[in-house]
């Protein structure tokens, strides 16, 4: 039978969340269910949650901002007997004293709606606007351009770095067709190049055309084709000097998204806009 994991926060518990289930990747062939309880700032409402926990034997996460729900979560785990891990609390109490400065304990500052919220809005609903190519006159307007050939990441790329507050632009390399006029007019410090090793790309495009269910009749996923399609992008790599070359063969989003930040940050181009990764 899976075993419990109860994660109880007196906020969105997103956190928390993130942070088990990345330490649950050490484990694998492990069976439990997480069970997320957001919200809890209620001491009946942790006491009841507790309380089940007891009876199923649960491993428990907390993340609670509030200082007495922290105590009072401390308190019923040894009573109860529960193995309880706190994410924050130990974070919170070592920042206070190093600060010099009480926390606000107020529960749900992360996801409050301020101005990087609404940067980070205006980012996506731009990107997904200008996706593969559509849109060009709006090139100027991004922070960042990717180009590449097709299956190169460039979407999910810009999504990710969308939803953390840049506005993305990417344009699909088409063998023997110019690429539009207007990515000469873009600061060229802004555009990236990507790149993929040929065997690789040949397996992910047959993959693409067996889940579209098209026959083999086209060249996009014969080898001959993309090497030509891979020499025509990195010809054009070779006269554009300032555009660094990322090669995302067998790279994780989150690893080739955080080369991209560290440059654009090294270029003076601007801060990074938010973590890069899973937690």
């Amino acid at each position: 039978m899976s075993r419990p994991i109860f994660v109880i926060s007196d906020g969105t518990g997103e956190t928390a969340d993130r942070v088990t289930r990345a330490a649950l990747r050490q484990f694998e062939g492990t069976r439990v269910v997480v069970q997320l309880f957001p919200n809890v700032v209620e001491r009946a409402t942790l006491e009841r949650i507790l309380k089940q926990a007891a009876l199923q034997q649960a491993f428990v996460v907390t993340s609670l901002v509030s200082a007495e729900q922290r105590m009072f979560a401390n308190e019923l785990a040894k009573a109860f007997r529960i193995l309880q891990v706190d994410v924050l609390g130990n974070v919170i109490t070592g920042l206070s004293g190093w600060l010099d400065a009480a926390p606000q304990n107020q529960p749900g500052l992360m996801h409050r709606t301020d101005e990087a919220y609404f940067r980070r809005i205006e980012a996506v609903e731009f990107t997904v606007k200008v996706d593969d190519g559509k849109e060009p006159r709006m090139l100027k307007q991004a922070d960042i351009v990717l180009v590449g050939v097709s299956r190169t990441s460039k979407t999910p790329l810009s999504v990710f770095l969308a939803y953390k507050g840049y506005k993305v632009a990417n344009v699909p390399l088409v063998l023997d067709r110019d690429p539009p006029k207007e990515l000469w007019e873009v600061d060229q410090r802004r555009v990236f190049a990507l790149t993929i090793e040929p065997e690789s790309l040949e397996g992910i495009r047959k993959q693409r055309l067996r889940t579209m269910r098209v026959g083999g009749t086209t060249n996009y996923g014969q080898l001959d084709y993309i090497l030509a399609e891979l020499e025509y992008s990195e010809d054009l790599f070779r006269k554009n000097r300032q555009w660094p070359v990322i090669n995302v063969t067998q790279k994780a989003l989150e690893e080739t998204a955080g080369t991209i930040v560290n440059l654009y940050v090294e270029r003076g181009l601007g801060a990074a806009g938010g973590e890069i990764g899973q937690l």
